[in-house]
């Protein structure tokens, strides 16, 4: 593994993914699939640019206990009763070990008229709380704006292992 990588660097492996994204599954995009089938797409192609690390999907532990932010009350049900658990999109870490975590991600399609403003109270979150590197916001492109992508980054200058 690495002893450093920088926040470019990171950005740039995204990038590589999101190509092979549109590239290989624009089936998923142009029809405007499941956000869940996307992002198992997209962390596919992470863990090809990502190897030194897992890239898991709503991935909710912080070693062995489940992960849990303190977080403004929402009509979202997250699946337990106090609306606190947390279950990143993709995450890009170290199985088993309390970090530092390299990367986290929160995705939208473009046709999801949802308020993003619960992604970026988590994304702010598990950077203070739980010690990600970097946390993304990254909306795909999907139907009409199939083949883009934007992202809203929160990210330090390099990443010392």
């Amino acid at each position: 593994m690495p002893a450093s990588i920088s926040a470019d660097e990171i950005e740039a492996r995204i990038v590589c993914s999101l190509e092979q994204l549109c590239e290989k599954d624009f089936y998923l995009l142009q029809n405007d699939l499941n956000e869940c089938s996307i992002n198992h797409r997209v962390a596919c192609y992470l863990q090809e640019h990502f190897p030194e690390w897992y890239v898991d999907c709503e991935y909710n532990r912080n070693v062995v206990k489940i992960k849990e932010l303190d977080l403004p009350k929402d009509k979202i049900d997250w699946n337990d009763t106090e609306a606190r658990s947390v279950f990143p999109d993709i995450v890009v870490h170290r199985r088993g070990d309390e970090g530092p975590n390299l990367l986290v991600i929160e995705v939208k399609k473009s046709t999801n008229t949802c308020d993003r403003k619960h992604d970026y109270n988590k994304l702010k979150e598990y950077g203070d709380t739980l010690s990600y590197f970097c946390a993304l916001f990254l909306e795909i492109g999907t139907k009409d704006k199939f083949g883009t992508w934007q992202f809203d980054w929160k990210k330090r200058e390099n990443f010392q292992n």
